[in-house]
């Protein structure tokens, strides 16, 4: 796995590209870890490659190690991080991302000193602008659709050129390709890829079939 490190332009090499190459992260509350490695199997075979398990639930961190370990093909990380406490737990489970929906300023230190990189949120330009202060080269535009949807990530995305933006909430495979289509935007996070309801009943084609479909809007919308 290349070299994971926010602390540079999101056009380089590391986290970047990777979720770029994605352009999606499913954003999934797991309730049981044994589905894990059958979730992120089926995320796999429906073209996505990277998921984020967010620490909503006391099964986040097992099933972030089980997917490291089984799945070596998948980009995994820890969503939902909102403590120092969690950082750590994350690092230990093996994320090789995290994701925070503020830019809590002990957060990204602690985070900085783990040496994992993160991705604060962050949805006016005051909190870009000390995201990016504090090394961050990414952040989650979030919540998107409440904030202001594309239009205000448009706006932006101007100023702040060497940012790259995760917009999530209120994303699906509807309004997708419109956040995609904005400048700086990198990958779009979202949960209706894999519901909770999905996991809870093995419907592990539900998963695939929705991965698929957002897949097929990512290539379009890299092509146009």
């Amino acid at each position: 796995m290349p070299d994971l490190d926010l602390h540079r332009d999101p056009g380089s090499t590391g986290l970047a590209d990777m979720l770029r190459a994605a352009g999606v992260v499913p954003v999934v509350e797991i309730d049981d870890a044994a589905m894990a490695l059958p979730l992120a199997a089926a995320l796999l075979d429906g073209g996505i490659a990277c998921v984020e398990i967010t620490f909503r639930t006391g099964a986040a961190a097992e099933a972030i190690a089980a997917i490291r370990r089984g799945v070596p093909g998948m980009l995994v990380g820890a969503g939902t991080v909102l403590s120092a406490d969690q950082v750590d737990v994350a690092r230990e489970a093996g994320a090789a991302f995290l994701v925070s929906p503020g830019s809590g300023p002990a957060v990204v230190r602690r985070a900085a000193e783990a040496g994992v990189p993160i991705i604060p949120g962050a949805c006016t330009p005051t909190e870009i602008q000390a995201a990016r202060d504090a090394g961050c080269r990414l952040v989650k535009f979030f919540p998107a659709e409440a904030a202001g949807g594309v239009a205000y990530l448009r706006a932006l995305s101007g100023p702040f050129r060497d940012v790259g933006f995760v917009p999530t909430g209120g994303i699906d495979a509807s309004n997708l390709a419109a956040y995609l289509a904005v400048p700086g935007v990198v990958a779009c996070g979202g949960s209706w890829l894999v519901r909770r309801e999905w996991i809870a009943a093995g419907d592990l084609a539900s998963i695939t079939d929705a991965a698929h479909a957002a897949a097929a809007i990512v290539a379009a919308a890299r092509a146009g």
